[in-house]
């Protein structure tokens, strides 16, 4: 039996936490449900949500190391979004000076994708329903 029932939050470091703030809200469209600044650790936690519920967490913490590698590091390889119109999706994407990748077909369910970059370069990818 399954425990696991589903995702919750992803959460995510950033290097310039106003920059990251207006990327995920003003960009990709994810609404703010809290935002603390936590004085101790010199740290916002902005706590997001997209359209199906799931959280996305953004942390600023100072002096954070940068990302080794792209795109095959240890740890999280990307954050994959679903959308119904890809390439509106794009459109949109593009028109807020974001560049992406050629669309790509996955192979194994026969779904379009494409990638894109936040501002710290995390690897995000928007997969066609």
């Amino acid at each position: 039996m399954a425990f696991c029932q589903g995702i919750h939050h992803v959460a995510i470091i950033c290097g310039d936490y106003a920059k990251s703030k207006q990327f995920y809200t003003q960009v990709l469209g994810c609404a703010v449900v809290r935002e603390t600044y936590r004085a101790e650790r010199q740290s916002y936690k902005l706590d997001l949500r997209l359209a199906d519920g799931i959280q996305l967490e953004l942390f600023s913490f100072p002096h954070a190391p940068p990302r080794p590698s792209q795109p095959e590091a240890r740890g999280l390889r990307h954050l994959a979004l679903v959308v119904d119109d890809l390439e509106g999706a794009i459109q949109h994407l593009q028109a807020c000076q974001v560049a992406t990748e050629a669309i790509r077909l996955d192979e194994m369910t026969g779904k379009r994708f494409v990638f894109f970059q936040d501002p710290d370069h995390l690897p995000i990818e928007l997969y066609e329903r």
